[in-house]
């Protein structure tokens, strides 16, 4: 089993379904020209819910089904080269409890910096969704 496998188990069942945030950065930070553009896009969405607004992960999976529901074309984000130096092996190597926990947010936010270049298109899709980004 690979960190991302053991990281995914980890979370499921904790608190604030922390799991949607190791989803949303493993996929960001290993895509690849090959990955589907609605699953960059929303990885994206997800990293920027829970960075910029705090949203939990229950949140970010309902904002992921309104965001779904319409049907669209969506667009293709360029991949930057650098996508943050924290790996899924370096968070599953922190101790299990809140330090994981906090480093998971971590891995979120170095992910979400490394995609700064796009911000401005996730947040734009994001508000075209989701009209009120308060919790």
């Amino acid at each position: 089993m690979d960190a991302y496998d053991e990281l995914y188990a980890y979370t499921m069942g904790r608190a604030g379904f922390i799991l949607q945030h190791v989803v949303d950065a493993h996929k960001a930070q290993t895509a690849t020209p090959a990955t589907a553009a609605i699953g960059v896009v929303f990885s994206l969405v997800g990293l920027y819910l829970h960075v910029e607004h705090g949203f939990t992960g229950t949140q970010v999976q309902q904002a992921h089904m309104r965001m779904g529901a319409k049907k669209r074309t969506w667009p293709i984000i360029e991949l930057p080269l650098d996508r943050g130096a924290l790996t899924a092996a370096e968070v599953l190597a922190v101790p299990a409890g809140p330090a994981r926990d906090a480093a998971i947010d971590e891995w979120c936010r170095v992910v979400w910096r490394a995609f700064c270049d796009s911000r401005d298109t996730i947040v734009a899709l994001t508000r075209e969704h989701i009209r009120n980004l308060e919790r």
